[in-house]
């Protein structure tokens, strides 16, 4: 890997005092195009969708994919190594795709895997097209999850449970969770990941597994996993909070795995320690897909050193992408996309690509860089600058 060297690339920046600096650019990292070792870690990539910013639709409220983009996204992350975690937060599930759109996603996401060696994916599984209000029952909220779990093993693909809405609202305590995990776990074909999204993902997650107190709500999701162990490959949890996490991790039962959500603390829950390590199912790995590959491929080859070398400039920028709103994360990993020539433009279904502001753009830029995440350095330059010019910013 070369260390970068400065190259004389400068445009103007806004800072959160309102003014402009300027800023010269880095040259890239040196990431390999594909990894040489097998990993030691289970990696997936919760991926974006790329929207069609040609169809005549209502921005704000229909949900137009460009497949073709969204698909070449996919084979980009497979040819790394990393899986890819389909129709998950991170493709906007919840804010802006809805379930009939996400399971055509799903379905082209497996087919599309058939053509890539050792492509791998898992799709997420809810109660989406249930509308909250609607939900009246626990058995309300088995039904909705029934519904999309036979849809997507019809399909032929792996399910990662997901957290629904519509169970907040209607359990009324630890043993209406336990009800509906039973249940749905007693069905699966094949071992699920359950994921477990904190309410800084979702705010209407508040209060999962029956308590707001978060350690008192893991003692109900280790248990309804101790009692599925069979049926349950891995947990994911987003609480970014690596305490947390490791907490629990030391609390599963044999054989299931910890996939880490923490987009804070990835690099040393990845790593592990004396008593164990997590696995990963990352939104970040998307923003950041070729240094979590090289470094797992360091990882893999026993240079921990490399490792940390390579992700720890990487998290800063995870930090600033998923600061509070952390929901609206998604814009920064379309727009990493965006900057690096992996999809011609930063439009987001729902019009989301309006969440983050323009000095946060411009600070994730500035991250992006010091990272050696900007592959083209004169692209992602001349892309930072229309971005600038819409705002009102001269070159």
């Amino acid at each position: 890997m070369n260390a970068p060297d400065k190259i004389a690339r400068n445009l103007k920046l806004p800072t959160k005092a309102g003014k402009l600096e300027n800023f010269t650019l880095s040259a890239p990292r040196d990431f390999p195009a594909k990894p040489s070792h097998a990993f030691t870690r289970i990696a997936y990539s919760a991926a974006h969708v790329v929207a069609d910013p040609f169809a005549p639709n209502n921005p704000w409220l229909d949900c137009n994919i460009d497949w073709e983009a969204s698909m070449r996204y996919r084979r980009y992350l497979w040819e790394l190594g990393l899986g890819v975690a389909e129709a998950m937060d991170t493709a906007q599930r919840g804010m802006g795709m809805d379930w009939p759109t996400s399971l055509e996603l799903i379905k082209r996401s497996i087919a599309e895997s058939k053509h890539v060696k050792g492509a791998f994916l898992a799709s997420g599984a809810g109660t989406d097209h249930l509308a909250v209000e609607d939900a009246k029952s626990v058995d309300d909220v088995i039904r909705a999850y029934e519904e999309q779990v036979e849809a997507i093993e019809a399909a032929g693909g792996k399910i990662i449970l997901m957290a629904s809405r519509a169970l907040v609202k209607v359990a009324k305590g630890p043993d209406d969770y336990h009800k509906v995990y039973d249940r749905i776990l007693a069905q699966v074909k094949e071992p699920v990941v359950i994921h477990w999204l904190g309410e800084m993902f979702d705010p209407a997650l508040a209060g999962y597994w029956g308590s707001t107190d978060h350690m008192k709500a893991m003692d109900t999701a280790v248990e309804a996993i101790s009692r599925n162990a069979a049926k349950v490959d891995g947990v994911k949890v987003s609480l970014l909070d690596r305490t947390k996490e490791i907490a629990m991790r030391r609390r599963l039962p044999k054989g299931v795995r910890m996939y880490t959500g923490d987009d804070f603390n990835y690099a040393e829950l990845i790593a592990g320690d004396s008593e164990g390590y997590s696995d990963a199912l990352l939104g970040i790995f998307d923003a950041i897909a070729p240094a979590a590959s090289a470094a797992l491929d360091a990882l893999a080859a026993g240079d921990r050193k490399k490792f940390d070398a390579i992700l720890e400039p990487t998290v800063p920028l995870s930090r600033h992408i998923f600061q509070a709103p952390t929901r609206f994360y998604k814009t920064g990993v379309v727009f990493m996309s965006y900057l690096n020539g992996l999809q011609d433009h930063f439009v987001m279904v729902g019009g989301q690509q309006s969440t983050r502001s323009l000095p946060h753009l411009a600070e994730l830029f500035r991250l992006a860089d010091a990272a050696g995440l900007l592959r083209d350095p004169d692209l992602a330059c001349a892309r930072m600058k229309s971005v600038l010019a819409v705002h009102g910013v001269g070159a």
